[in-house]
């Protein structure tokens, strides 16, 4: 064990600054060593060294090394608490816990008592809890327990950071010990062509068919035991059973497991071994014998999708550093081999490090825990990524609505009582409401059949109670789950209301998830969640067609217009109304629809309409939104425009260009936006397109203009202009800068083309010739008559000899027809 090298320098810097970050690759022995160095360290205080562990499988694993190496048995010096399971003595000086037992540690009593040290395994993976129980430790540590001695182990370059933040203001020391790996080959195993890893139902079959081939190469080319990763517990399955009857034992290890079959399968046995397992083993757990590692290249990662409700965890490609991690196991004991489902081009494009869970995963219960903690802004706590803003918002408007934080973020009595039960907030609120309804058993079995994500067939919850009630493969950890929320209830047992089972769990699910009620769309087979996505049940499943459901679990694929239930159960109607009834609501809703104004006071459910009537007086402010969203739709051009309109609107779009306020912004979005300000109390008798084609839109214009401002209008931007001819020529503001089109001989005797908006914006001249056609253009009159006039003389002069075309125009007499013959 390679880390042994390391124990001194760690030792040296307990004393010294009693902080430490020991930066380990897997296999080093680092979970193994450190824990009882520290136990041994000169000067610990009276007490337990509790070492944190990201999964319960391997806080039970890591204890029984532990132990075994000691010579005892498990639950003497060497102990374990996880979930549903503790092995702790009065003996006990080593104790291995998950993150999420630390935390409720943490939140009981923030001093630790009876803690002698805590070191933090694993905190390269970045789940939440570790990255929120490292930061509420440095807290401990700064204010109320600067003697407890912090450890956090790492296996990769992440470990600068966390001592950065592990020692405050001098960085923890970093204890660095090389990995002595054995050699470990690379076999590149793209899929045959034609072979897709994904659909939209998730790993096809042939791909797990390659993998399973993979596993059969790698056994038949390699000595020793072969480790294969898969992202989840349906895919070790799917892969265990495509290889049965090969020359080893196939073992299965994820953590839905009983601990006895996860216990077989960290087990060296008398044959070769298939341990076929999740993300588990990546480095957090040690499986013997192995020299072969088979990666499908994939990790399963928490995604939320905050805008429809929709949480869950989603496969992506794993990341190359966990692909590293993998391999790794291959060369622990020997030289050994990895095949990598995936080609050597693929590779290059894998991130580098996995996304920490803080910036995918659902915020709601880490919101809990801060607030509980005392310290509602995440910004003041010492976290190595601060959470994105939108999922914050997102959970705490989901605590809110459960009551358990105040508007400023504070926690409420109700919420201490759901951070206490130690689930997802939202089940911990149907836990103690349901109780009252469903009854504590019931209601605890429900919740944890929603906590260990147990599978359900068809997608009926129902059916999955019923078979995990009889002992089906998850029915282990969901009885020690239901037993624990029961007792987390207190008090005395509650037997419910006499609910049959479907009703209990249906309600149960919909009050912790109240935004998944759906209700049938009519004449369809798809549902309408509460919070207005959509939602289709599997082909042939019991629960297809039911009026009324309490989705407990949906996905979105990307492109799908709608979301995949993969567990729910029948709601009834006047259930569904209690159970959502914080979002039921009475509204007076107007819309443009089919090119007339709708009003109706509608009773929903969320989006879900439960009945609606017309109403004749509508609010002005929702029918002018309507009438505002039917402009939209339809563009300005519905409206009469009439040619003084037009001419009007155009000078005030001039005005704001050139002066900007207070002269108005008369464009399209601008006059869209705005309708109350200028269609005014004609807004009252629009009803739709009819009486939109009625409006005086040069009255509406006119309620724009700004006084006193409006005054000098014309002066500023006037109708016409009267040229050297006499004539009184209007000017066409329908462009960037104004127009005056005007016959050439009409401007003799100009200097300079007219300016407007105060002398700032030059008229653009359009020079006609005698039969009205462009001779020229210009803002710079005294330019063109010394430039550009001789040309066009010389070229009109001949086409038009009736008319004045003077050597110089500056000086001759304006005409506005043919010139008079000579006498």
């Amino acid at each position: 064990m390679p880390v042994r090298h390391g124990l001194a320098d760690l030792a040296a810097a307990l004393r010294s600054t009693g902080t430490a970050v020991v930066q380990a690759p897997p296999g080093t022995g680092k979970t193994t060593l450190v824990p009882p160095a520290v136990a041994a360290s000169p000067g610990l205080v009276d007490g337990r060294v509790v070492v944190t562990q990201p999964r319960r499988i391997a806080a039970r694993a890591a204890a029984r090394r532990v132990a075994h190496l000691l010579g005892e048995p498990v639950g003497q010096t060497v102990g374990y608490s996880v979930r549903g399971d503790r092995q702790v003595g009065a003996r006990t000086r080593i104790e291995f816990v998950t993150t999420g037992v630390l935390l409720r540690r943490l939140q009981r009593d923030p001093g630790l008592a009876g803690v002698a040290a805590v070191v933090l395994d694993e905190v390269h993976e970045r789940q939440l809890d570790s990255d929120l129980t490292l930061a509420l430790l440095v807290e401990v540590r700064a204010h109320l327990r600067p003697d407890l001695p912090l450890v956090a182990m790492s296996a990769t370059i992440e470990a600068e950071r966390t001592a950065s933040l592990l020692g405050g203001t001098t960085p923890a020391p970093v204890i660095a010990v090389p990995a002595t790996l054995h050699p470990v080959t690379e076999v590149w195993c793209p899929l045959p062509p034609g072979v897709r890893r994904s659909d939209d139902r998730g790993l096809t079959p042939r791909f797990l068919d390659h993998v399973a081939a993979c596993v059969r190469r790698a056994l038949a080319e390699q000595d020793g035991d072969v480790l294969a990763f898969l992202p989840g517990a349906g895919e070790v399955a799917g892969v265990a059973a495509r290889l049965a009857g090969v020359d080893a034992d196939v073992r299965p290890l994820h953590g839905r497991l009983p601990p006895r079959d996860q216990d077989l399968a960290l087990t060296p046995g008398p044959r070769r071994r298939v341990v076929v397992s999740t993300a588990v083993a990546e480095s957090s757990l040690t499986v013997p014998g192995v020299q072969a590692v088979v990666d499908a290249g994939l990790s399963r990662q928490p995604h939320t999708d905050h805008r429809r409700g929709l949480a869950g965890l989603v496969t992506v490609p794993a990341s190359r550093a966990a692909a590293e991690q993998r391999a790794g196991r291959a060369g622990r004991e020997a030289p050994g081999a990895v095949y990598r489902c995936w080609s050597e081009a693929e590779h290059a494009h894998l991130p580098t490090h996995p996304a920490p869970e803080i910036a995918t995963a659902d915020l709601t219960a880490f919101a809990l825990e801060i607030a509980t903690w005392g310290s509602p802004d995440p910004a003041l706590l010492a976290l190595l990524d601060q959470p994105p803003e939108s999922a914050m918002a997102a959970a705490w408007s989901t605590l809110a609505g459960l009551g358990a934080v105040t508007e400023d973020g504070a926690v409420t009595d109700r919420g201490r009582r759901i951070a206490g039960i130690g689930t997802d907030p939202r089940l911990a609120r149907a836990l103690l409401h349901g109780a009252d309804v469903a009854g504590s058993r019931r209601a605890a079995e429900i919740v944890a059949l929603l906590s260990e994500d147990v599978r359900a067939p068809g997608a009926d919850l129902v059916a999955a109670l019923r078979a995990v009630r009889r002992g089906g493969p998850d029915g282990t950890a969901w009885a020690a789950s239901a037993r624990r929320l029961e007792a987390a209830l207190g008090g005395a047992r509650r037997p419910g209301s006499g609910l049959p089972d479907d009703v209990a769990v249906g309600l149960v699910v919909a009050l912790a998830h109240p935004d998944r009620i759906a209700r049938l769309r009519p004449g369809g087979t798809a549902y309408l969640m509460t919070s207005g996505t959509g939602a289709v049940v599997p082909a042939g499943s019991p629960i297809a067609g039911l009026p009324w459901l309490a989705i407990a679990d949906a996905d979105r694929r990307p492109g799908a217009r709608d979301a995949t239930v993969r567990s729910a159960a029948p709601l009834p109607e006047d259930l569904a109304l209690e159970a959502a009834s914080a979002i039921w609501q009475e509204t007076e809703q107007v819309t443009w629809s089919e090119d007339r104004v709708v009003a109706r006071r509608v009773v929903s459910l969320g989006a879900i309409e439960l009945s609606s009537v017309t109403i004749g007086d509508p609010d002005p402010a929702l029918v002018a939104a309507a009438v505002r969203e039917g402009l939209r739709q339809r563009g300005l051009a519905v409206l009469p425009w009439t040619e003084a309109a037009t001419a009007l609107r155009e000078r005030l779009a001039f005005l704001h260009r050139a002066l900007g306020d207070p002269w108005p912004d008369v464009s399209d979005q601008a006059l869209s936006e705005s309708v109350e300000s200028w269609l005014g109390p004609e807004l009252a008798r629009i009803r739709g397109v009819r009486d939109l084609r009625r409006i005086d839109v040069l009255a509406a214009l006119r309620r724009l203009l700004p006084w006193p401002e409006a005054g000098r209008l014309d002066d500023l931007a006037p109708e016409r202009v009267q040229v050297p001819s006499g004539s009184s020529v209007r000017i066409d503001y329908g462009g960037d800068q104004p127009v005056l089109a005007v016959r050439l001989q009409e401007v003799f005797g100009w200097a300079a083309a007219p300016r407007v908006a105060d002398g700032r914006v030059p008229l653009l001249l359009h020079l006609l010739t005698p039969a009205r056609r462009p001779a020229a253009v210009t803002a710079d009159l005294a330019s063109f008559w010394a430039n550009g006039y001789p040309q066009v003389r010389a070229e009109l002069r001949g086409r038009y000899p009736k008319h004045a075309w003077p050597e110089d125009p500056t000086t001759a007499p304006p005409t506005r027809g043919v010139r008079r013959p000579s006498p």
